[in-house]
């Protein structure tokens, strides 16, 4: 598996990230437990949480499964926030209470990596940068970043953080890479020329932040998985073409494009399916073309100008 080292850090993560929302499914500390020795035996060693995955159950799952030489192996991250009934909140209070539950239910005494769950609208960066500098004082949080959040968002935080965000976690897939079309169709009159993002793909390439792709097999807001789907005949016939030139699964074919990109995109997947993780495990090995890259862009029906 190849790796990305985190710029200002000495951390190094593989490009392949497992994520844990569903791992609630596997019921028992002991499937946790398997799962993620299969990861680790694909040198996947990382793993992103979120408070809101099962309203908890997911870390406290993984908890379960996690012993102190199985710590020393991994990279931990979880995600805050999101208050579900209430919305967003970035309050120093909420954050430093959010954290300590994590580290309860994870069963240990720091994150790698904190991410803020999405954007609060009613954010006072100097309240998030106090939380942040308590958090990282009393070792409990090592780094930090954002998820889905806007390049003006992230520099109105930064302004007044100790040291910069590492990371922002954004939706993209083959079917959903908005953050590209508005850059390729720069000044034309078409949908895919509108900037939803503020740039958000060139600001973390200039400003040295990490991009995490979440769902890289879905289309749309949760509409569905691309994959084998009717809906996208053309993109998965180029798709399986592919992945039978270079003998992997479509799945490793849909990472490998994201992983394909200069940006150095770290890919977060959501199975726990063994199988599934080896297979897809093989994206690290994979460097498509720059034309089989295009195809692909094409096939799921984006245009060139």
């Amino acid at each position: 598996m190849k790796t990305i080292t985190l710029h200002n850090t000495n951390l190094s993560v593989p490009e392949i990230g497992m994520g844990c929302m569903r791992i609630n499914s596997l019921e028992t500390a002991d499937a946790v437990k398997e799962w993620i020795d299969t990861a680790l035996a694909h040198d996947i060693n990382f793993f992103d949480h979120a408070d809101i995955y099962a309203k908890g159950q997911c870390e406290e799952l993984f908890g379960k499964a996690l012993t102190p030489s199985l710590r020393d192996q991994i990279i931990l991250q979880s995600k805050c926030a999101i208050r579900p009934g209430i919305a967003f909140d970035f309050s120093k209070e909420h954050i430093l209470q959010s954290v300590d539950d994590i580290l309860n239910r994870l069963r240990t005494d720091y994150l790698d990596i904190l991410l803020l769950h999405r954007p609060d609208t009613l954010m006072e960066p100097e309240e998030v940068a106090d939380a942040f500098h308590t958090l990282k004082a009393a070792g409990k949080v090592r780094h930090f970043g954002v998820s889905n959040q806007t390049p003006m968002q992230i520099e109105l935080l930064n302004k007044y953080l100790d040291e910069p965000l590492l990371i922002n976690q954004l939706q993209f897939s083959i079917a959903h890479c908005p953050m590209i079309n508005s850059g390729i169709n720069a000044n034309m009159y078409n949908d895919s020329a509108i900037n939803r993002d503020g740039g958000i793909l060139e600001y973390c390439r200039l400003k040295d932040i990490t991009i995490q792709a979440w769902s890289p097999f879905q289309y749309g807001m949760f509409e569905g998985v691309f994959l084998g789907n009717e809906k996208f005949p053309e993109l998965n016939k180029v798709i399986n073409e592919l992945a039978e030139k270079y003998n992997v699964t479509d799945s490793a074919i849909a990472v490998a494009w994201i992983l394909r990109h200069p940006a150095g995109i770290q890919t977060i997947i959501g199975t726990t399916n063994k199988d599934r993780i080896a297979q897809i495990s093989k994206a690290s090995h994979v460097h498509l073309t720059r034309e089989e890259w295009y195809r692909l862009y094409m096939a799921a029906g984006n245009r060139l100008p």
